[in-house]
């Protein structure tokens, strides 16, 4: 067991990018295609995560043969995978499920197919962080937040960290809560980098062996509450490594979101 233990341990793992793209958002339907600037939102995505140099391969893994014929019309690898995965990372897990030349301690990484401003170098930082050190089996990106409304806004997810940068939780409520000057936070408009509260960017990194083992774990109780996946992790004392970036994204989940987005490219 100690030789194939060492074996394992020799070999660098393989960094492989997936980019979940269902059709059917329940606010905003097919908005992965949606065209920006002259070209369908997936394709912004794909392209970015392309420019990420620590990433082998890139792949688009869709449940419509819409968004599976638009990603092969500029070029994606591009994979189809059942209406019936619950989550992206079910949708994820099933497609490197089906890769054999994926080894139990390579990296994949999940990608949001609705971020088109998704930073290249926020991605590498991620990849890097995973990358370094083989006992981290999950890593996430956070940002520190400056902005009043994104503290208070049950859209924006805020996470709190410990002395070693590990996820201790994550909420839609503001945390933590600084109980000696709350109020006078909420008069502020712009936060100080004295005020330590910070943004969780949806991007994930995993170990395979993880992936798989996390995809078929059952959903937890927090995670139900707060209606966020990455609690399931936590709940079941598997500890998440944050790396912060000073790159925020926008996810599009609506159509004023996309005219947010549209207004940035121009």
């Amino acid at each position: 067991m100690m030789i194939a233990y060492i074996v394992m341990k020799s070999h660098k793992s393989k960094v492989i990018a997936v980019i979940p793209a269902r059709y059917d958002s329940t606010r905003l339907p097919g908005k992965v295609l949606k065209d920006i600037c002259g070209k369908p939102m997936i394709q912004h995505v794909y392209e970015r995560v392309s420019n990420v140099s620590s990433i082998q391969e890139t792949i688009i893994a869709t449940d419509d043969k819409r968004i599976l014929k638009v990603a092969q019309k500029f070029g994606a690898n591009a994979e189809m995978s059942p209406k019936s995965c619950k989550s992206g990372t079910d949708r994820i897990a099933w497609i490197v499920k089906k890769m054999p030349d994926i080894r139990e301690d390579d990296i994949i990484i999940n990608v949001q197919g609705d971020e088109p401003l998704i930073n290249p170098q926020a991605i590498e930082k991620l990849a890097k962080t995973i990358s370094k050190d083989s006992d981290i089996y999950i890593a996430s990106l956070m940002t520190k937040i400056s902005d009043i409304n994104e503290l208070m806004s049950p859209d924006v997810v805020k996470v709190v960290v410990d002395k070693d940068n590990f996820a201790l939780y994550f909420s839609r409520s503001p945390i933590p809560f600084a109980r000696d000057k709350w109020k006078s936070l909420k008069n502020k408009l712009i936060l100080s980098t004295a005020d330590i509260f910070y943004k969780h960017l949806g991007i994930y990194a995993f170990r395979k062996h993880f992936l798989l083992k996390y995809a078929k774990m059952p959903r937890t109780c927090l995670e139900k509450i707060e209606k966020l996946e990455q609690l399931r992790a936590v709940e079941n004392d598997y500890r998440i490594k944050m790396a912060e970036t000073e790159f925020d994204s926008i996810s599009v989940d609506t159509s004023a979101d996309l005219e947010k987005i549209l207004s940035l490219f121009r």
